[in-house]
């Protein structure tokens, strides 16, 4: 089972852009697809943006399609989620999770592999 670590979160002001990563480990990751999920303070985790194994399909929440772009590159078992014109409702912990399908990853609770959490702060 794959391991995620994210990191590149960060307190910025409305309008900045942020790029987060999420590093994996312990398997091999061109055989995962990874999505990006997002949990405000006392809301529940929400689905942010998804790529598969390959690249090929790449899908997006509506309250962050034309502002994030998520991307991986599987040589360095790295994927990433560029993020810009950032406004304070995009304030949250970001995590990146893991699944061998991609269709998982619109079941979150069935998805197996998660990172830890970076935290992204939005000022107005």
């Amino acid at each position: 089972q794959v391991q995620l670590v994210e990191s590149g979160g960060g307190l910025v002001q409305a309008g900045d852009s942020l790029r987060l990563s999420c590093a994996a480990s312990g398997g091999t990751f061109s055989t995962y697809a990874v999505g990006w999920f997002r949990q405000a303070a006392g809301k529940e985790r929400n689905f942010v943006a998804a790529i598969s194994r390959y690249s090929g399909n790449r899908d997006y929440a509506d309250s962050v399609k034309g502002r994030f772009t998520i991307s991986r590159d599987n040589a360095k078992n790295t994927v990433f989620l560029q993020m810009n014109s950032l406004k304070p409702e995009d304030t949250a912990v970001y995590y990146c999770a893991a699944a061998r399908l991609y269709s998982t990853l619109w079941r979150p609770t069935d998805v197996a592999s998660w990172g830890q959490g970076t935290q992204v702060t939005v000022s107005s």
